[in-house]
């Protein structure tokens, strides 16, 4: 393992590689970021995350979202609530089981998540302006590439 981590620590390649994949998440998040800073509702990128999720997971639970997020119960139960008390997300007790809640995006919320889904698929599309999309497809294949090297490392 010695010698393969030297090798990777010397290669010019693969620090201009992850130097320039660094490079366009931290451009593609300052973007999205601005976005919600101009965004008269105050809505905070991880809220844009929970209407997002649970737009493709209508009547998903609390727990399903931090299984799927990785992120820390008590953070993600802030976040509902406050979306809740906007009226973004309503709320319903689960036939099976009275001590879980389902959740869904109420009429407003499915409003606003359609509307940040918009603004950043507008952000997507200039990010990848002048890429044929069997360039986009290059592109995607080499970086599977590269997340399955990283997946297996032991």
């Amino acid at each position: 393992m010695k010698n393969q981590v030297d090798k990777v620590n010397q290669s010019p390649a693969a620090d201009k590689v992850f130097e320039a994949i660094h490079t366009v998440m931290h451009l593609y998040r300052a973007s999205r970021l601005q976005v919600f800073r101009e965004d008269e509702r105050g809505i905070t990128h991880m809220e844009s995350r929970v209407l997002d999720y649970f737009a493709q997971h209508p009547d998903a639970t609390l727990s399903d979202l931090v299984a799927h997020s990785g992120r820390d119960k008590a953070q993600l139960t802030r976040l509902i609530r406050g979306l809740r008390d906007k009226n973004y997300l309503e709320a319903r007790e689960d036939a099976q089981d009275r001590r879980s809640v389902r959740l869904q995006l109420s009429k407003e919320g499915r409003a606003l998540q359609r509307q940040l889904k918009k603004t950043g698929s507008r952000i997507l599309a200039q990010a990848v302006e002048g890429l044929s999309e069997k360039q986009c497809d290059e592109l995607v294949a080499l970086l599977k590439i590269v997340q399955g090297n990283l997946e297996r490392q032991d």
